[in-house]
């Protein structure tokens, strides 16, 4: 039997990956600094061209963050978070976008599995009922196509394979052989925790979707690259996490 763990002895690292995100960042740690969790703060800017890693510097300097790590190249999401996860010191980690897509006042919802000691990592669904902007059709059926080709690799039952919400274990999640430097960090995740065997729960969540003229950087050809990557990570390149 597992026993619960009481959410304020548990620490939640939120890995902040940035890229060009100077308008809205400060919001994003604004917000996460609100939730009533102890949240440890990794944010990376993946050689943004902008003011965003003057910002993160500044926000560090004023004790609003907890590690700032700036990448000397835009190297991509993946490998953002890559570094985000070495980085952490925290009991579970979850990805934080630097847009304001995703709300971080869902995080004590998200927590709750895992904290009883019921789930190893917990998804956070656009598609679940949760409240959501409406945006663009095609995006949505290109979400859910994706999702359902991982199902079938990886024998789950996800809503949404591609959210940025995949709260996980700390030690589950630095075990796991992480290789992608780009978006297909989402297939790569859900495919290692898969082989992983985790117990994987998934909760509605809040979702404010970004239009283009927004700021949103996935387009069609992500979609593409996801497909190559759903291949590889869940049929070429089959992995245990390390011990």
């Amino acid at each position: 039997m597992t026993v619960p763990v009481d959410s304020n002895d548990l620490t939640i690292s939120a890995i902040v990956p940035v890229y060009n995100e100077e308008a809205t960042v400060k919001a994003v740690v604004e917000r996460l600094r609100s939730v009533p969790l102890k949240i440890e703060i990794v944010a990376v800017n993946d050689g943004s061209n902008d003011g965003t890693g003057r910002v993160l510097d500044q926000l560090y300097a004023d004790g609003q963050i907890h590690q700032v790590i700036q990448l000397p190249k835009n190297q991509g999401k993946g490998a953002a978070v890559r570094a985000g996860i070495k980085a952490a010191t925290g009991d579970v980690v979850v990805i934080q976008d630097g847009d304001l897509e995703y709300d971080p006042a869902d995080f004590p919802s998200l927590l709750e599995p895992i904290r009883q000691g019921k789930a190893d990592a917990v998804y956070g669904s656009r598609f679940h009922a949760g409240p959501r902007r409406v945006l663009f059709f095609w995006h949505s059926v290109g979400n859910r196509f994706l999702t359902l080709l991982s199902n079938m690799l990886t024998d789950l039952n996800l809503t949404d394979m591609e959210t940025c919400y995949k709260m996980v274990r700390a030690d589950l999640m630095k075990s796991l052989p992480l290789v992608s430097n780009r978006f297909g960090i989402e297939v790569e995740l859900t495919a290692r925790l898969a082989q992983a065997q985790a117990r994987i729960w998934e909760l509605p969540i809040t979702y404010s979707g970004r239009t283009y003229a927004e700021g949103k950087k996935i387009d069609w050809r992500d979609g593409f690259a996801a497909l190559w990557h759903l291949f590889r990570f869940n049929i070429l390149s089959r992995k245990r996490p390390s011990k």
